[in-house]
């Protein structure tokens, strides 16, 4: 970084635009489009692609994955472009604000696991992939999505302050804290026992 900073105007057309762009909820829009409903009438009534695999459709759960992962990113690489590497994180954070709360969804979305991981892919790519391989190795050893979540948000800003990265710390940190508040009804249902499972093996 170089020390400057962008005129005002452009730094909040990219924090702006970052939220607007989180906000939109690909989970909503796929299974629509796919005739399986709303998808906030199905499972944890979450928008995001854990919830999407909930409907039974692997490719389209696969497919809201990729794309509340790219809306992140591309909000980063946008705001990066227009003002700069400082922005580009805050914008990377307002989308993942934009996808848990939706202003096209009266401010109800996801938990912004997906997006988030998209922002750090953009920001910090070896943060994203140490948080990626922690949630991958507590997935595969409990099966719950929920808790692999909760313990990559944590991994995520420990990996970035050991490499240095003081700015991209400060932002997973919040993320995290986000992500721990929007787990709140899992936590309560891991803590209890009832947290559902997911299943890596193929059906039939």
């Amino acid at each position: 970084m170089d020390g400057s900073f962008p005129p005002i105007e452009i730094a909040a057309l990219a924090i702006a635009g970052g939220y607007l762009f989180g906000s939109i909820p690909f989970g909503l829009v796929l299974t629509r489009l796919a005739g399986l409903g709303d998808i906030r009438d199905i499972g944890s009534g979450s928008i995001g692609a854990t919830n999407v695999l909930r409907t039974g459709n692997k490719p389209l759960a696969a497919a809201t994955l990729v794309l509340d992962s790219g809306k992140g990113a591309i909000a980063v690489v946008i705001a990066m472009m227009l003002a700069g590497p400082t922005v580009g994180i805050l914008a990377g954070v307002a989308a993942v604000f934009g996808h848990n709360f939706p202003i096209w969804l009266r401010f109800k979305g996801g938990k912004g696991v997906a997006t988030t991981f998209g922002v750090l892919i953009a920001i910090a790519p070896l943060v994203a992939l140490g948080a990626g391989l922690v949630w991958l190795l507590v997935a595969v050893v409990t099966r719950y999505s929920s808790a692999a979540a909760l313990t990559a948000g944590l991994a995520a800003p420990l990996i970035a302050w050991a490499l240095g990265l003081t700015d991209i710390t400060v932002a997973s940190a919040v993320l995290a804290a986000l992500g721990w508040i929007r787990h709140h009804q899992n936590i309560g249902r891991l803590i209890a026992g009832e947290e559902s499972k997911i299943s890596f093996k193929r059906k039939g």
